[in-house]
């Protein structure tokens, strides 16, 4: 492949298929995931549940992305992008049609089986390491900048169908739009499959992708190199603590927060929008800049950045306009990590094993997301408010900044991961 080739012909749609249906599935996967944010209140009143045990599910479903999101890594540098987004869409609409079915009493634990277990596994397969290491396989110039634009549907559907759960759920009904939601995914699957190639990865210019040398070089190899590497471990306990502060903390209890201050669902969720819009301009920017600038030490202000927000979300109460700029604040540092990190681990440690370490960074981030949700109704349940998590959340913002500031980002010294053993 020539030196400037940022797409190869031979793969279906091509890279920018891979940009397109990563956006799409990007966005229903994590509507359906921010959706238990905006119905936690209704399914209080309605199943008589408290705020931690459905925090609980929130938690739950983190934990299993953490398990799936390793597996779904190490097959996309192998398998290719096709059948794991199939089988993620397959896995979120069952999931999702589960939730939408139950109902309180005999059939109430349906709830919790379709969406922290089977739509669970879905979230795992269709996640953001998922369709970043499969965009950067296949796109050398500007990756950061696919990268960015790929997995910032996580945002963007968010951004759209958050209103219009929120207009549903006002009035007490939330399963029709849950309906819906599963309807999206199963038709978004023949089209998954239609235009992607069932090949796998390609090769680049910058780095071979193994193929031949994939009997040679096993996984426990790979992941021996990866957890002795001390920039993947700097990488892997910031991206940690960056799923405490996001997936765990705001995904799951910013608008039950704006509830307790006294904003009704459509103010909430549009405060919600608000981040998500700003959310999908900071990934593009992110990657963006990831392509021009010191890598770690735009990771440094990215989560410096986050701690700042979180102080401001200290003085909420019920002034509306305050959460609207926490919310853009936010936004702008929420998802932009992503495209940072697959960029920079892509020309630290080698195309051929991104999507191992993105899935084994994602399992932390999971891991960190479930420990925040869990804490967030853990901390309410105890105080009857969220100050605690909010100063908490500073801190460790402020940790995962100080863990990635040192790292160097000379590729002309870089050692990757070789491609034979």
């Amino acid at each position: 492949m020539s030196k400037h080739a940022a797409i190869n012909p031979k793969n279906g749609a091509g890279a920018w298929g891979v940009v397109a249906l990563g956006f799409m599935t990007l966005a229903l996967a994590f509507t359906v995931r921010g959706s238990l944010s905006l119905a936690m209140p209704v399914w209080q009143s309605e199943f008589g549940w408290s705020r931690g045990f459905i925090s609980g599910i929130a938690a739950v479903a983190l934990l299993v992305m953490a398990v799936v999101a390793p597996f779904a890594g190490g097959l996309v540098d192998r398998r290719g992008s096709r059948p794991l987004l199939i089988f993620g869409l397959a896995a979120i609409g069952l999931g999702v049609a589960l939730v939408a079915i139950a109902q309180p009493g005999v059939t109430a634990w349906l709830l919790p089986i379709g969406f922290a277990g089977i739509g669970a596994i879905g979230f795992g397969t269709i996640a953001q390491h998922v369709v970043a290491a499969a965009i950067a396989q296949r796109v050398e110039q500007n990756r950061g900048l696919a990268v960015g634009i790929g997995t910032a549907g996580s945002t963007a559907g968010q951004l759209l169908l958050m209103p219009v759960l929120a207009f549903f759920m006002q009035s007490g009904e939330w399963r029709t739009p849950f309906l819906l939601l599963a309807l999206a995914c199963f038709l978004l699957i023949p089209v998954t499959w239609r235009a992607l190639s069932s090949r796998g990865p390609t090769s680049t210019a910058g780095d071979q992708l193994h193929g031949e040398a994939d009997g040679r070089k096993g996984l426990r190899s790979d992941l021996g190199t990866l957890l002795r590497s001390p920039v993947f471990h700097a990488i892997f306990w910031s991206y940690t603590i960056c799923g405490f502060t996001t997936s765990g903390v705001i995904e799951t209890h910013l608008m039950p927060y704006a509830s307790l201050c006294g904003f009704g669902p459509v103010p909430s969720a549009a405060a919600y929008g608000v981040l998500s819009a700003l959310n999908l301009a900071g990934m593009i920017a992110a990657g963006w800049l990831s392509d021009r600038v010191h890598r770690p030490l735009l990771l440094a202000f990215i989560y410096t950045a986050r701690a700042g927000a979180f102080f401001l979300l200290l003085f909420v109460a019920d002034n509306y306009p305050l959460l609207i700029i926490f919310a853009i604040v936010f936004g702008l540092f929420d998802y932009s990590t992503v495209p940072v990190t697959a960029s920079y681990l892509a020309s630290r440690l080698g195309i051929r094993v991104l999507g191992l370490s993105m899935g084994l960074l994602s399992a932390g981030h999971a891991v960190g997301g479930a420990a925040g949700a869990w804490a967030g109704g853990a901390v309410f349940d105890w105080s009857g408010g969220y100050g605690v998590l909010w100063t908490a959340s500073i801190g460790l913002a402020v940790i995962a900044a100080l863990l990635v500031v040192a790292l160097g980002d000379n590729e002309r010294t870089i050692r990757r991961i070789p491609a034979t053993a």
